[in-house]
């Protein structure tokens, strides 16, 4: 490549177009990634027990000591979601 050499009209219409939107691309990804690495909020996770005392500890995605198959990060056993299943 000959860089003293001008970039013809569609080098530079390619370069004005492509980077911009590859940085779009880069940009969402990035928000999903972190958005999938913690989907308590989705779930409405929330660290103490849940209607007629249901508890993560009782339900049977729970994953002790404190994991959950589904949601992600932290779980408290005494915590409660959305998807909790008996055991």
């Amino acid at each position: 490549m000959d860089f003293s050499s001008k970039p013809t009209r569609l080098e530079a219409i390619k370069q004005l177009v492509v980077l911009p939107a590859l940085a779009g691309v880069l940009a969402l990804t990035a928000t999903s990634i972190a958005e999938a690495a913690n989907n308590q909020k989705q779930f409405k996770y929330q660290t103490k027990p849940g209607k007629n005392g249901q508890k993560c500890s009782g339900c049977k995605l729970f994953k002790a000591p404190n994991a959950c198959q589904v949601v992600t990060g932290t779980i408290s056993p005494n915590g409660w979601c959305m998807i909790w299943a008996k055991r």
